[in-house]
């Protein structure tokens, strides 16, 4: 979800904090996880007694109370309570392929599906659709919320292997929610949450109607953004497996367990918005778990990461993973400022009161300070810091430094807030009381106003929704050069993630603050966890028209046809938005596709310098041996539809040559002639220049050789290549870039 980066702001419904550290208890033990070979495996029960047999042959104690989870069914591994010295003895032994830490993660956090050109009227195969499951790794989700309901739905397709945990005083699955399964295998007790699939956070119910969700005519938050919600794909089938917890946020063991779990249990697609810890491949869970997702066919979509606009910011980046930007659609929410002088100003904000007198008193929160000591707190409105007497009946001006200062003006008697925020404004933020946010010019204003009279005063009025030019990246998307890799452009694509709307939890106020009494069954929410269901939904949209498709190929039709997006409203071009906006219509006849199988990705794994012994966590063996491999071809040794050349020298221009293999998905015969963009700098050469197929399925090679002139240190320039038949239109982005010094 949302999370502004260089103040530590608490967005509202736009964060979830957790614990960044593993559970110690008192004899100094933590969480690992300890994966083995998966040829050791030859059924649970014996797997399960192999795990006890190792740690006992370290332990002192009772292994078998000492480990609280055996994966055995994707792959061959235990999550366990272990000194660090029985983590360094299981580390050395010849059946253990790597032993780390567990850790916590935290989430990354209508209108829009019309918006990218998914209509409601769309072609649709409802039929194989009623045959999609999609899984969703998140908070838990609302089994009574109307996207969910399973009215005209026959049972589950017989592939569904899933099973539904209890939902304690709630209603369980259905026939469109049919799994839905919790994982805390810390088994640390959360006061703020409820032990079963129950959403009580509300962004899991909010990312998977925005997937799934069946139609709600009418949906708003209090007649804001009013419309029909739904999902890409609301005939297909969901399963939550909730991993993430209100506390303690979303932890290595409990991701580990459940993409296990919805591997087996015969999903489709997963989609992912949590946050990736780790650049290296084979240590971070989210890239271990999808890449065996990936080996059974299924596609993992998961979210960008909410830390830009940094460079380098990318998360959730391993190349098997469609990884997703976050984009505004053309709308946003803006109220009408009107003060004592005649000033008028519009504010950015989700403010849902009409106020009730024409104008009300405004100070700052500075002036209202209880004493000289707590002026500078005071200024931010933070708690404690201002005079209730000062406060009680008038509108306050606050300077932003911790979200939640509309619900500290309330509680001690204030009628609403002006807040001023350094950061852009793309995202409306959700306020308890009437309230709206401007920028630090406006803000100055503002200031400059209140102290230029004794009675200065002021009304916000009601949001209202207003036209703006889209798409473009939200400010706190993250941005490429991709940590993991000079040679892989990431992110993949960009899709909203700005201010949607869908079903949200009864069970949390649409603030979450303190004081807030306002609750609704769908809400706005900001983020790239908002964008990640977009992309998961078109993923498992080609899946019903495609089901035999591998989850390389669905992540080609989805990059190669992405829209292109204006570099001049986006300067950080690619590294913002990798192959574009989201493009649902094209991707499901994509005509040509770039695909792969596991062991391209182990190819070009061994071309960034992977160990063979190190990859063995993702193979399930210990004996890849990388220089026994055939190399991968071209300069990244990846049959990726993007491609991303690093400039280091900086006086001779750099060269790339790039291999690739397209396969015909589309009529035949049929004849692709190339088409190049290259910026002055960047010269593009594509040999051949035509491609003719004659038959379904067919695969045609192609080099392209890329030559950068020098740059400057994090200077980036692009072009592309876009192979044209007569209906179809196939574009691979190309990005040269020098990092920072």
């Amino acid at each position: 979800m949302f999370r502004q980066k260089f103040i530590p702001l608490i967005l509202l419904n736009l964060i979830f904090t957790g614990l960044v550290s593993a559970t110690e208890d008192a004899d100094n033990k933590d969480f690992y996880i300890v994966f083995l070979g998966d040829d050791s495996i030859k059924d649970h029960l014996s797997a399960v007694q192999m795990h006890v047999d190792i740690l006992a042959s370290v332990s002192e104690n009772d292994a078998k109370d000492s480990i609280v989870y055996s994966y055995t069914k994707s792959f061959n591994a235990f999550a366990a309570k272990l000194s660090q010295s029985e983590a360094n003895k299981l580390s050395g032994m010849e059946e253990v392929l790597s032993v780390f830490p567990n850790r916590y993660h935290k989430l990354h956090t209508t209108k829009s599906w019309d918006f990218i050109g998914l209509p409601k009227a769309a072609k649709r195969h409802v039929k194989m659709e009623k045959n999609i499951i999609v899984g969703l790794l998140d908070t838990g989700i609302t089994p009574q919320s109307e996207s969910f309901d399973d009215d005209g739905f026959g049972p589950p397709p017989k592939k569904w292997k899933g099973t539904c945990h209890h939902f304690a005083n709630f209603s369980g699955c259905n026939n469109k929610l049919v799994g839905a399964r919790y994982f805390k295998l810390d088994g640390n007790p959360d006061p703020n949450d409820i032990l079963s699939p129950i959403d009580t956070d509300g962004h899991g119910t909010h990312t998977s109607s925005t997937l799934a969700g069946k139609e709600v005519a009418e949906a708003s938050l209090f007649g804001l953004a009013k419309g029909a919600a739904r999902g890409a794909v609301p005939s297909a089938r969901v399963a939550m497996y909730k991993v993430c917890w209100a506390s303690s946020g979303c932890s290595d063991m409990d991701i580990l367990a459940a993409f296990e779990a919805a591997i087996h249990d015969g999903v489709d697609v997963i989609s992912v918005s949590i946050g990736g810890l780790a650049s290296d491949y084979v240590t971070d869970t989210l890239a271990i778990g999808s890449f065996h997702a990936m080996r059974k066919g299924v596609l993992t979509v998961a979210s960008a990461g909410n830390d830009g606009p940094s460079f380098g910011s990318v998360a959730n980046h391993a190349p098997w993973l469609v990884t997703v930007a976050a984009s505004g659609i053309d709308r946003q929410f803006q109220s009408r400022i009107e003060f004592g002088n005649g000033m008028t100003i519009s504010g950015v904000g989700v403010n849902t009161f009409e106020p009730k007198q024409k104008l009300y008193p405004l100070i700052s929160g500075a002036d209202a300070a209880k004493n000289s000591e707590s002026k500078i707190d005071a200024r931010f409105c933070l708690e404690g810091s201002m005079d209730p007497n000062k406060v009680k009946g008038k509108l306050i001006y606050c300077e932003l430094q911790v979200w939640g200062s509309d619900s500290i003006v309330k509680g001690i008697g204030g009628v609403g807030t002006i807040v001023e925020s350094q950061q852009f404004l793309d995202a409306a933020q959700i306020f308890m009381t009437p309230g709206s946010m401007v920028n630090a010019s406006v803000g100055d204003t503002i200031n400059k106003y209140i102290h230029s009279t004794k009675s200065a005063s002021a009304t916000i009025h009601r949001s209202e929704e207003v036209k703006v030019s889209a798409p473009f990246i939200a400010s706190f998307s993250s941005r490429g050069p991709n940590p993991g890799s000079n040679h892989l452009l990431k992110p993949d694509v960009a899709a909203p993630g700005i201010d949607i709307l869908a079903s949200y939890t009864p069970l949390k106020s649409i603030t979450g603050l303190k004081g807030d009494t306002l609750y609704s069954k769908f809400t706005l929410m900001s983020g790239t966890s908002m964008a990640c269901p977009h992309v998961a939904g078109v993923a498992a949209y080609i899946k019903s028209f495609h089901p035999n498709w591998s989850a390389a190929a669905i992540k080609s039709a989805i990059l190669t046809t992405a829209k292109p997006i204006s570099r001049r409203a986006n300067t950080d071009a690619e590294f913002a938005y990798g192959a574009g906006q989201l493009n649902p219509a094209r991707a499901r006849n994509p005509g040509l596709v770039y695909d792969m199988d596991e062991m391209s990705y182990i190819q070009f794994l061994c071309h960034e310098g992977y160990s063979g012994s190190s990859l063995s966590i993702l193979v399930g063996s210990k004996s890849i041996n990388c220089s026994s491999l055939i190399p991968g071809i071209g300069y990244d040794a990846l049959n990726y539809p993007t491609m991303q050349l690093r400039v280091s020298n900086e006086k001779q221009p750099s060269l790339g040559i790039f291999q690739r293999i397209v396969t015909n998905v589309g009529p035949s015969p049929n004849v692709y002639n190339v088409t190049i963009k290259a910026p002055k700098g960047l010269e593009i050469i594509v040999k051949p220049q035509s491609l003719t197929f004659t038959h379904p399925l067919e695969k045609k090679g192609f080099r392209v050789v890329v030559k950068a002139k020098p740059l400057s240190s994090g200077e980036i320039i692009s072009g592309s290549i876009v192979w044209r038949s007569f209906h179809r239109v196939v574009r691979s982005p190309i990005v040269a870039f020098k990092p920072f010094e």
